[in-house]
């Protein structure tokens, strides 16, 4: 028999999906991947998530929602999907690595994840100096000097934002122009605290053992710096949606029309289709918008679409 609703992913969106699904009384199955809770129990600190006047751990937050939809009534299955077949009008069928599902309805929230350059360092001070995330984590870095991996438009915005806060950004970028819009390029390079390394690749992330202190760059400089972000792209977890009908975009994202996909019953929500946002908070508004419209067409048969 097939389950009325499937959310894919268990992370903000999938989680809030679920509870506004279990309020509603649809009584929804998460497949919560190989990594429960999502990207965001990588995250040390969250202060800018509504709700808590403290910072809170990414891992105790996502554990919180995962009780809360618990409590709701949400069903979890510990399963990765490797493939989908959304051919048949009145059920949707998703291949995990334990099992087999059926679903009237399915919610991709599968999320997206930061491209990492893998240089010496990285995986040791992430989360205690670098990061890929500049509006997550830049207020950390307040008065201080940080810097900027990268050269499209998620490093040149990167950058801005951080220049209203660190007292100095480096650019480090590859080539000896910026790939990002004109328009921001420019404004990067006006800014009275923001230096730009052309041409200029990290070598390795340095510090203490402890936190980050500085870069090694190929040109021979040290670089001392409390923060490094790494903005060289993303990269949706969506790789299993394709064939399947489900229109992506150039670099892989879900195209969505309120929450809703190019294929009958399948909705999306969080990261796996905003490349713009990539918040918590963004993600979480997402996964109830989402339910909200699942249960629009659990209800009214899909004749609306």
């Amino acid at each position: 028999m097939a389950e009325n609703l499937v959310i894919v992913g268990s992370g903000p969106a999938g989680l809030t999906a679920g509870i506004y699904a279990a309020r509603a009384g649809f009584s929804p199955l998460v497949l919560e991947g190989m990594l429960a809770g999502g990207q965001l129990t990588q995250t040390t600190e969250i202060e800018n998530y509504p709700g808590f006047a403290n910072p809170i751990g990414g891992l105790e937050l996502m554990a919180a929602m995962r009780s809360q939809a618990e409590r709701c009534g949400v069903r979890f299955a510990m399963d990765e999907v490797e493939k989908v077949d959304f051919s048949g009008d009145g059920e949707r069928r998703l291949f995990g690595m334990a099992g087999e599902y059926a679903a009237k309805a399915v919610v991709v929230a599968t999320g997206a994840s930061a491209k990492w350059t893998g240089l010496p360092g990285e995986a040791k001070y992430r989360s205690r100096g670098v990061s890929a995330c500049a509006t997550c984590d830049g207020a950390f870095f307040r008065g201080r000097e940080v810097a900027v991996v990268g050269g499209g438009d998620t490093a040149l915005s990167d950058a801005l934002h951080l220049a209203s806060l660190a007292s100095k950004v480096t650019v480090i970028h590859r080539r000896d122009e910026f790939r990002g819009a004109k328009a921001l390029a420019d404004r990067v390079l006006a800014a009275p605290n923001i230096d730009v390394a052309w041409n200029t690749t990290v070598v390795s992330f340095d510090g203490d053992g402890t936190r980050l202190s500085g870069l090694t760059l190929s040109d021979g400089r040290s670089l001392p710096v409390s923060g490094a972000f790494v903005a060289i792209g993303n990269m949706p977890q969506t790789k299993f949606l394709e064939g399947s009908g489900v229109e992506l975009d150039g670099a892989g994202y879900i195209v969505t029309r309120n929450t809703r996909t190019s294929v009958k019953g399948v909705f999306a929500a969080g990261d796996c289709a905003d490349p713009r946002y990539r918040q918590a908070v963004v993600a979480a508004g997402a996964g109830a918008a989402a339910a909200m419209e699942a249960q629009r067409f659990l209800q009214e048969g899909g004749s609306q679409w």
